[in-house]
């Protein structure tokens, strides 16, 4: 076949919204203390929302007013419901407060019950709300009034094999009690949870697995939030500090805060990080990844990436920032824009030798022809683009692109299938990249 000429053009293909199957996985907006659930063969996403604080008194401080939920039938594609539950909905709430912390979501006989924390009226601390509706997405009509005896946050609801359900939350310690059946009225004094590690805990995400009871929770076991579990024959223990599931953030961000679901046959654990706001870590963005277990029920460590999980489809911007692996000092990543870093990331070949992997590419049946990239260079170079350990496109970026530019060169050797991809700076130096796409 005729190879047709190297041709660039000045930008103006809008990118695909969102970083899809890739961390963070929110993007346009900040979402914290993510409770996975899973309805109807759908992932349901139930984060708190961050938001720059309108009010002087919670300028460096956690501001929430209101919560969004998202869904994923992939766990690549988010459907962003929009506004499910505000402040100024909850009538035993104080509407200025902007403590619509972390909830919860499960279903029982035909409806959704939605758990939240807020401050009441006329009062210091929190009260724990329930909010209802006939559909997973809300919206969500909350209760006159918060389920009386329970004073803390972080709910978390499990529901067990025999229908009983139990209430998790922080407040002094991590508590649980029963819940009536009407879900919304406890049914036994609360025990207050021991025998998990002293130091500072919160954020407790309860589930059941062969039997097993798992207490899982943020604990600040040395500087920052790891999160950790315990494990019990009993929903209400006692439980037995068990071990670590993710260590404390090595970047800075105080806190972390969790859930654990299994979707089509495979466990995730779903946590937060101050991905776009890394100078201040009350603003943080969700984040997934693959979690496992050994023979004996324990958890397996949990290293987070950059990477995350599902699988990209080689057809769209494929977003080489978020890595699976690179070379060291000679790759670097940093923002798009300063000044607007949900606009995301890029990646800077310094030098020759510089490479990312990147995996999980879907290129169908190998049909694709051509590599489109999204580059910037003051020297230029030659990037080579490697399917399945073979390079089936080079892209030479000329020594004079200064402002972001998208160039296209053809695939020599299609692959077809799922592929890992590397991308590797074979000549040159000082080549940044947004993103790359197949067609």
């Amino acid at each position: 076949m005729k190879h047709k000429k190297l041709f660039l053009w000045a930008v103006g293909m809008a990118a695909f919204a969102g970083l899809r199957a890739q961390n963070p996985i929110i993007t346009g907006q900040f979402t914290a203390d993510p409770t996975a659930r899973v309805f109807d063969g759908k992932l349901y996403l139930y984060p708190s929302h961050d938001i720059p604080s309108p009010i002087e008194r919670l300028k460096e401080w956690f501001c929430m007013a209101d919560y969004h939920v998202f869904s994923s039938d992939n766990l690549v594609d988010w459907t962003d419901y929009g506004v499910v539950l505000s402040q100024e909905d909850v009538p035993w709430g104080d509407a200025g407060a902007y403590s619509m912390w972390a909830p919860d979501c499960v279903y029982k006989d035909g409806k959704y019950y939605f758990f939240f924390p807020a401050s009441p009226k006329g009062e210091k601390g929190f009260n724990i709300g329930v909010a209802v509706s006939d559909k997973p997405y809300g919206p969500f009509k909350p209760l006159a009034k918060p389920i009386e005896g329970v004073h803390g946050i972080d709910p978390c609801v499990l529901l067990d094999k025999d229908g009983q359900a139990y209430l998790y939350w922080s407040g002094r310690g991590l508590n649980v009690a029963r819940l009536k059946p009407n879900l919304t009225e406890l049914d036994s004094e609360p025990v207050l949870v021991a025998d998990v590690k002293d130091g500072f805990k919160e954020g407790p995400f309860a589930f059941e697995r062969n039997g097993k009871y798992y207490l899982t929770y943020p604990w600040v076991k040395d500087k920052t939030e790891c999160l950790a579990y315990a494990m019990s024959d009993n929903p209400m223990g006692p439980f037995t500090y068990t071990g670590i599931i993710m260590e404390q953030s090595p970047t800075g961000c105080w806190t972390n805060h969790h859930s654990l679901v299994e979707y089509k046959g495979q466990w995730y654990l779903f946590y937060h990080h101050n991905d776009y706001s890394p100078e201040f870590d009350k603003n943080r963005s969700v984040r997934v990844d693959s979690l496992f277990f050994h023979a004996d029920g324990t958890i397996r460590q949990v290293i987070p990436t950059l990477r995350g999980v599902g699988i990209t489809d080689a057809r769209r911007n494929i977003q080489i920032d978020r890595y699976s692996a690179r070379s060291g000092e000679e790759t670097s990543i940093g923002f798009l824009n300063q000044e607007t870093k949900f606009d995301g990331w890029k990646t800077v070949f310094s030098r020759k030798g510089a490479w990312v992997d990147y995996n999980r590419v879907d290129f169908g049946e190998g049909a694709l022809r051509w590599l489109y990239a999204r580059v910037l260079s003051d020297t230029g170079g030659t990037l080579c683009v490697y399917a399945g350990g073979k390079v089936i496109a080079k892209l030479l970026v000329p020594a004079s692109v200064p402002a972001w530019k998208t160039l296209a060169v053809p695939v020599t050797d299609s692959p077809a299938g799922i592929c890992d991809l590397r991308v590797s700076l074979s000549e040159g130096s000082g080549v940044q990249v947004d993103w790359i796409r197949f067609e």
